[in-house]
Formats: C-alpha cells, structure tokens, sequence
C-alpha cells in the first residue's frame, strides 16, 4: 500500500494537470459512473492528501479516493488512449488524461463527510496544519509498542511499513518499547525525522532513508534492488547485516505486519 508521501505527490500531479480547467470525468468501469456524470466538464479545485487518503475537489463535491494494496494512477499527455482494464476514474482534457485503476474507495462525498475522514485521522507529517501534539497524548497513554502505533492512521497518519521501520532505526529506538514508555524528546525526534524523511521521498517519489555515509557510494556496496526502491537501513533486510554494526537484521509478524529492526542498534 503506498505511504503518504506518495498520497500528496499524487495530489500535486492532479493539481498540476487539471487545476483550473474544465475536466472531462468518466468512469470506464462505471462503478463511479454517478459521480463522473456530476463531476464531468466542471474545473478541479483543489487536489489534498491526508495521510493514505486523496481528495479531489470540484467545488463542494470531493472525490474521496483510498488506493488500498492495488489501486494506481497512471498519467499520459496528448488524447487518452481507449482505456485499457478496470479503470474506475478517468478525468482528462486537452493536455492530458489520468486513469485510477483499482482503488479501495472512490467515492463522491460532500463536506460534512470529507470532514468525517479528517477526523478519524490522526496527524500527517506532511500537512501544515498537522499537530504533533495530538499524536503524543495517544501515544504517551497508550500501553501498546510504539511500532504498532505508528502504523495507526488514527494516532499518525501517511506512516507505512517502510517509514515505521526506518525511523525507529534511525533513533534507536525499540520497536518493542510500549507508548508510554517514550520519552517526550524521543517523540518529537520521531516526528521532526518523519517530517522530513517524508517530505524528501514525495519530492523523490522513492523512500531513502540511509544518511551520507551508508550510501552504496560511501560504503562501496552494490545498491539495493528491491521493487520499493531507495535506500533502506532495516526494512526487507531480514538476515542481512545492519549498515551499521553488521548485526543481522530481524524480522517478526507484529500487529499483523512485517516488522524489521536491529537488535544491536535498537536495544532501547
């Protein structure tokens, strides 16, 4: 499932492409065929993420999409193409076209339930109103390990697997260690690296989280070759010796997910 970073990327290229401009909307598939009905030659406003959630808004109606594991958006210039697969959404105009393929949700919603979502969501590292302060009053309660936390939309969102993982090794934090068992400066260490990992990886559009000395350059290592792209320190290393100590990377099944650390370099 992509991670928030690549959720406000999306955003900036719907913003890009259809801002402005009468957009031609239809829904191939016809599971939003309703909705591209309403949408259909109107401008696109706004374009917004939050967390693993993209809105996209035509005046008071928004877009509500959620890619799940196997949605996409693929992009093209000149006339759209006859469309090719299951393609929910496809909005388009003179210069281009976008097709969405595959999403959990696509819906048309209003306000009221646009701010329903906001809601239920935690705090996204990448928006500007985003307040920290409410993630670490859930957090600094909670009885329940700070890995699993940070893969809760509802405490943090926009976190993923990979960001889970990374961060918790760039501090040497414990994956193990319960919320309440945080320190206040390690929170706000979690969240200012955050912040800025996530801001390099949407204007990247990969997550590298290694730092100028572990880079395959700097270390004279081949790069790493795995179908997420970029350069990682813990995640999908099982085995594999830490960049750093060379202590094999672990790997357990935790809340349900993959969970990647080093034993040696995250003790507390």
């Amino acid at each position: 499932m992509p991670e928030g970073h690549i959720i406000h990327r999306l955003a900036g290229e719907n913003h890009r492409a259809f801002a402005d401009r009468p957009v031609r909307v239809s829904s191939p598939q016809g599971r939003f065929a309703e909705g591209a009905v309403l949408l259909d030659g109107r401008a696109l406003d706004e374009a917004e993420a939050h967390g693993k959630h993209l809105f996209l808004g035509f005046g008071d109606d928004w877009v509500h999409i959620h890619l799940g594991l196997y949605g996409g958006f693929t992009f093209g210039t000149g006339q759209a193409p006859d469309p090719v697969g299951l393609v929910r959404l496809r909005m388009a105009n003179d210069d281009g076209y976008a097709d969405l393929r595959g999403p959990n949700t696509c819906e048309l919603i209003g306000p009221g339930e646009k701010k329903s979502v906001h809601a239920r969501l935690g705090p996204d590292p990448l928006r500007a109103d985003a307040d920290p302060e409410a993630a670490w009053r859930r957090i600094s309660r909670s009885s329940i390990t700070i890995a699993a936390l940070l893969m809760d939309q509802k405490v943090l969102a926009g976190v993923g697997n990979v960001y889970r993982a990374e961060v918790l090794f760039r501090l040497g934090i414990s994956p193990h260690r319960l919320g309440r068992n945080l320190w206040r400066v390690e929170w706000d260490a979690i969240w200012a690296d955050l912040v800025a990992l996530m801001y390099d990886g949407a204007g990247a559009g990969r997550i590298d989280t290694v730092r100028p000395e572990h880079t395959p350059e700097a270390m004279g290592r081949p790069p790493r070759v795995d179908d997420h792209g970029g350069e990682v320190y813990v995640y999908r290393r099982s085995n594999m010796p830490c960049l750093v100590c060379r202590t094999p990377v672990r790997t357990e099944s935790h809340a349900g997910r993959n969970l990647f650390w080093c034993p040696s370099c995250q003790r507390q």
